[in-house]
């Protein structure tokens, strides 16, 4: 009876918000999170223009110049609404996550359509991979069995990232490391950066538990993060830094810190210590988490301390949500963790909603949590930080990840991706001429639109 009251006074709860304007929500009762995790959530898909006569499907407006966000942030978005779906039961989005997941998957069902190819990065590539894992790993709907699947399509980008043309070559101080860019027309092909290591790491890590701790998965996950260890990029004192140059023997370390580097490595830790309960992992969980807490809240609260100060562009203003969601993941694979990350979350959830009061139905949200108010921008990057903010605080009572031995349904390939070179995780895709020639095409057409490359930190 009491929970059916309290979700009544949720609902009334909404129905003011609409009319009144400015988030509200009850932090203690998980009703009201809900229910404002409604309200931002429909928000954040006002600006997919599906409606949009010849828009593309699964993309935000973009890329510049014709519209703010880059292909990632599509990909991004989806993974966020299905996450809101598992924390809620709202299958409100499902069709447009399902139609969108799917539409980007590209011609070889790997994650790289090519019309992206120009910009296309490692770490592009597994934000989309990464949400499909999500999907596996919550038991999300599957797609039509003629369309590709959530698991073959991890694999898919996973077994490509693992070729050698993806890497810094032997015999260099950062061997073996994954390149930023996939191409070599592409600027930042030589930057062997944090971000697409971690995303690597991290896929890695999810699917090494899904397939019931799979060896191999677990071997070239502690490679990667072994790797970015010992060249630097994570210091001895728990910073998490950008990455290097392979011409600078990945020396020249750009030290600037983004919380969705150091958050990957978490989260992907958090599952090899649930897999191994080893010391190393814990170790590791613990290393970050300190740093983490140190480097990206401000009193609690989530801050990007190498732009907020000044400015941020539309991919960072994107970052606070992922912080929050797998610090809230990493709660669920250790549990141990809770007492320290949960009343930070809260407490930065708080100064999230607290300025969301912007936008033409006085709700919308803004990046600078910190300050207190509205900052007078609205964008989807801001919206998928407060409901991941939202979400974070639910995810302790949410189920463990499932895998293929615990109620997963995804149909996986070993071998799935193109054949760039023979498959160095599994055994040779049978294949691997058809789709090696359309890798070979990818690499054409990406030369052909090379002087428009992707402006960003390197």
């Amino acid at each position: 009876m009491l929970r059916s009251s309290t979700s009544l006074l949720a609902v009334l709860g909404l129905a003011a918000q609409t009319a009144l304007g400015a988030l509200q929500v009850n932090l203690d009762d998980q009703a009201s999170i809900k229910a404002a995790a409604k309200l931002v959530a429909q928000d954040l898909v006002s600006f997919y223009p599906i409606n949009t006569p010849g828009w593309t499907v699964g993309i935000l407006p973009g890329p510049p110049p014709n519209g703010d966000y880059y292909w990632w942030q599509g990909g991004a978005m989806w993974g966020t609404l299905i996450d809101y779906w598992h924390h809620t039961d709202d299958s409100e989005f499902n069709d447009l996550i399902s139609q969108a997941m799917i539409a980007q998957t590209g011609d070889d069902r790997d994650y790289m359509p090519r019309n992206w190819s120009a910009s296309m990065g490692n770490d592009d590539q597994a934000f989309w991979a990464m949400s499909a894992m999500l999907a596996a790993e919550t038991g999300y709907q599957d797609p039509p069995k003629d369309a590709p699947q959530w698991l073959s399509l991890v694999q898919a980008v996973f077994n490509e990232q693992t070729h050698a043309e993806r890497r810094a070559p032997a015999g260099t101080q950062c061997e073996w490391g994954l390149r930023w860019q996939v191409y070599p027309s592409n600027n930042g092909f030589d930057y062997i950066n944090t971000i697409a290591n971690a995303c690597y790491f991290n896929l890695g890590a999810r699917l090494a538990r899904y397939s019931n701790n799979n060896q191999t998965y677990i071997d070239l996950a502690e490679r990667t993060y072994d790797l970015i260890k010992k060249i630097g990029y994570i210091s001895t004192d728990w910073r998490v830094f950008d990455g290097g140059h392979l011409p600078n023997a990945c020396k020249d370390i750009n030290k600037a810190q983004f919380s969705y580097n150091a958050a990957l490595l978490l989260q992907g830790s958090a599952f090899l210590y649930n897999m191994t309960e080893s010391q190393k992992w814990k170790d590791e969980l613990d290393g970050l988490l300190s740093g983490m807490l140190r480097d990206f809240f401000v009193d609690d609260v989530a801050y990007e301390p190498s732009c907020e100060p000044a400015v941020c562009n539309t991919d960072m203003k994107s970052f606070k949500g992922y912080l929050h969601r797998w610090m809230g993941s990493t709660m669920v694979m250790a549990p141990y963790t809770q007492a320290k990350i949960l009343p930070v979350l809260k407490k930065s959830a708080q100064a999230a909603v607290n300025q969301c009061t912007g936008g033409s139905n006085g709700r919308m949200c803004g990046f600078h949590w910190t300050s207190g108010q509205f900052d007078g921008e609205v964008g989807a990057g801001q919206q998928m930080n407060v409901l991941g903010a939202l979400m974070s605080l639910i995810t302790p009572g949410t189920d463990i990840p499932l895998t293929n031995a615990t109620g997963g349904t995804s149909v996986g390939n070993f071998n799935a991706g193109s054949a760039q070179d023979v498959n160095v995780v599994f055994a040779p895709v049978t294949t691997g001429d058809k789709a090696g020639a359309g890798i070979a095409t990818a690499i054409l057409i990406a030369g052909a639109l090379g002087a428009w490359t992707w402006m960003s930190l390197d």
